[in-house]
Order: C-alpha cells, then sequence, then structure tokens
C-alpha cells in the first residue's frame, strides 16, 4: 500500500539510475569542496556562516522584524564578501581542477635512474646541511607550473647536484634566503619567494621557511623539502600537510614513493588514451 499517494510505476529505470547519479555527483562535489576547505581558516569562517543563516531563520520565525533587517543587512554583506574572503581556497580549488595530463611534467619525462639521481642528490644535500645546521628550502615541481615562483629569485638553469645545493645555501651567499625550485633534473632558480601559509598547526610553532613550504604545498602540488637552521631537522611538506623529523633513508623513501605515483598515474593515463 502507498502510504504517500505517490505513484511510483510512472518513475522508469532509466530516470531512477539518472536521479541516483545526479545525487550522487551532488555528493562526491560535496566531499570535495569540504575537503578544499578542510584545516584552513576558511573552516571558522564557514562555521560564522552557519550561526547567521540560523539566527535569520530564528528571527523570521519569532517575527523579530528590526533583528531580521539587521540580519539581513549584514548577509549581504557576507556574500558579497565571500569571493574575497575565500580567495586562497578558491585559487587552490582552480588549481588542482586545472591539474590536468595534458601538459608534461619535466620530472615525468626522465627515466627511474636519472629521477632516482635527482631525488637522491637532493637528498644528500639535505643530509649534509642537517649536519651542519644549514637552512635551506627546495621545491620539486609537479604537475603545477612554478614559473611565477621561480621569476621571484634568481635563474640558476644549472644540473642538479648536491654540491651545488650546498653551495646554494651556504650562510652569507647571495642565494642563500629563499627557496631553490627544481625542474626535472634541473634546478631552475633560486632565492625564490613563496606565499607564507595562514594556518596555525596545533602543538607546532613554524618557522618562516616551514610556513613557506606549507604555504606553497597548499596552493600546488609541489613538494617543498626543508632544514631548518635552529634544530638540524629535516622535513618534507606536500598536499597541504608536512611531516617533521624525518631522516635522510626517509626522506628518501618519500620522496621516490610520492613521484613512483606520479608515474604511475601517467602510465594509467596513457593506457587509457591509446584505449580510447
Amino acid at each position: 500500500m502507498n502510504m504517500l499517494g505517490l505513484d511510483f510505476s510512472s518513475i522508469t529505470l532509466v530516470q531512477a539510475l539518472t536521479t541516483i547519479a545526479d545525487i550522487a555527483i551532488v555528493a562526491f562535489l560535496m566531499y570535495k569542496v569540504i575537503g578544499f576547505f578542510k584545516d584552513t581558516q576558511a573552516v571558522s569562517l564557514i562555521k560564522g556562516l552557519a550561526i547567521l543563516f540560523a539566527a535569520n531563520a530564528i528571527s523570521q520565525y519569532l517575527k523579530l522584524d528590526a533583528v531580521r533587517w539587521l540580519l539581513r543587512q549584514v548577509t549581504t554583506m557576507t556574500i558579497v564578501a565571500i569571493p574575497i574572503v575565500f580567495q586562497p581556497e578558491f585559487r587552490r580549488a582552480l588549481e588542482q581542477l586545472g591539474r590536468g595530463r595534458f601538459f608534461g611534467n619535466p620530472m615525468k619525462s626522465l627515466d627511474p635512474e636519472e629521477k632516482k639521481k635527482v631525488l637522491r642528490e637532493a637528498t644528500r644535500a639535505m643530509e649534509v646541511m642537517s649536519k651542519e645546521y644549514i637552512g635551506a628550502l627546495i621545491v620539486v615541481e609537479r604537475e603545477t607550473g612554478l614559473e611565477d615562483i621561480a621569476s621571484s629569485g634568481v635563474k640558476v638553469d644549472s644540473l642538479v647536484s648536491a654540491e651545488l645545493l650546498i653551495n646554494i645555501f651556504s650562510p652569507n651567499t647571495p642565494l642563500h634566503d629563499g627557496a631553490a625550485i627544481l625542474r626535472g633534473n634541473r634546478v631552475l632558480a633560486a632565492a625564490c619567494i613563496l606565499p607564507l601559509s595562514e594556518r596555525h598547526l596545533p602543538g607546532r610553532k613554524l618557522g618562516t621557511r616551514h610556513r613557506a613550504a606549507l604555504g606553497l604545498s597548499e596552493r600546488t602540488d609541489a613538494v617543498a623539502i626543508v632544514v631548518s637552521e635552529e634544530t638540524g631537522t629535516i622535513s618534507l611538506a606536500y598536499d597541504g600537510q608536512i611531516v617533521r623529523g624525518l631522516t635522510g633513508d626517509e626522506l628518501r623513501a618519500r620522496l621516490e614513493s610520492l613521484f613512483d605515483q606520479d608515474a604511475m598515474d601517467t602510465v594509467i593515463w596513457n593506457l587509457r588514451g591509446n584505449g580510447r
């Protein structure tokens, strides 16, 4: 017996599947949007918006006309301000959306041995600087191009070697401040300025280098390696998170894992393309 009085007999299988797919797509998009805002300052702003809309609903229900008018004005100003307030998150979302497979990644174009050599040289440099308490920040480019970041520094365009990287970050040298950008098997630029993260991680005090590494990883898919000048600790930032206290072997293993996954993604993409 149909208690709701609805006629389900007119709904076809195609319509039912379309509705299910529609709901699933919307749910997936909402999940991704929540993921973009997770662990950012936008979470607090979203909570504030939720409280504001709830207050609007309550004032309307209780017929508090003066309060409702005031809240309506505040809500209008807030909606206008949303694109400005959430600009970093929107930019991050659009950049992640734009990371297609249509543009080649120089690191992916390297053969496996050459890629391991680059990662090995970077790791060796960080190990030496960690023992000598030399502050350093190295960024390895992946899908997202970093030409705008590289243009803020000094062009180097030299083959990656541990000796070159150590020399760049040696104290009292012209290029030791800022970040070095690696593209494929070359050091693209040094003394580059990175965007700083505005996040406050519980129980962690981040220095400028660590905030810069985390900030870039929040906006791009680049991998950033940091050596603390105060403690000699090696850290790795990627995908909006930072892992601290790594040994040289742990750093090398994590880097190889990240870039092996990139290579596997490329193979899968190419297989899909050839199968069309």
